[in-house]
């Protein structure tokens, strides 16, 4: 799987939208992915419940996805959270477990229960789906990446297309 993508974050394809003043592409982000830290305030709600609050994520990028944000269990309620049984396999992370809101949805989120050795720093740290809660980075509420498997944050200054897209597959 590790070597399916031709685009790497060396080049874009003819169809990635041109960046604007402030802006970056996911098509620019690289493959393998990369960890860095995030500094900005992320906030996750539901329903008007805070699940998770941070100004101290693991900010991973990779090439056409939009960024996912790992919070450390500390600044997760983890009261109103349940691991599920529903486990998946990334080919540059590792193993995760689906979390669940125990009053409310299932599969909001994951967590790495074994990741390979490139990205332990985020082993046991919580990211959240856009898509299922109300996520927001310095108050802009993040869209969700389509196709609803991916978990990347879409703000404003975000360009695309991003993974999950139509016609992003095989590339």
């Amino acid at each position: 799987m590790r070597s399916k993508w031709r685009y790497r974050g060396g080049s874009r394809p003819h169809f990635a939208v041109q960046p604007g003043p402030g802006q970056e592409s996911v098509w620019d982000y690289p493959r393998p992915p990369e960890i860095s830290l995030d500094s900005r305030c992320l906030d996750v709600s539901y329903d008007g419940r805070k699940i998770a609050r941070s100004a101290s994520t693991k900010k991973v990028v990779e090439t056409a996805g939009a960024p996912t944000f790992y919070f450390a269990s500390g600044d997760v309620d983890t009261d109103c959270l349940i691991s599920s049984d529903r486990t998946s396999v990334c080919e540059w992370k590792g193993l995760a477990v689906s979390v669940d809101l125990i009053a409310g949805p299932k599969d909001v989120g994951w967590r790495y229960i074994d990741t390979f050795p490139e990205f332990t720093e985020i082993g046991g740290f919580y990211a959240f789906y856009p898509g299922k809660l109300d996520c927001r980075i310095d108050g802009e509420t993040a869209l969700p990446q389509g196709g609803g498997y991916y978990g990347g944050w879409i703000t404003s200054d975000l360009v695309g297309p991003f993974k999950g897209d139509p016609g992003t597959s095989g590339l």
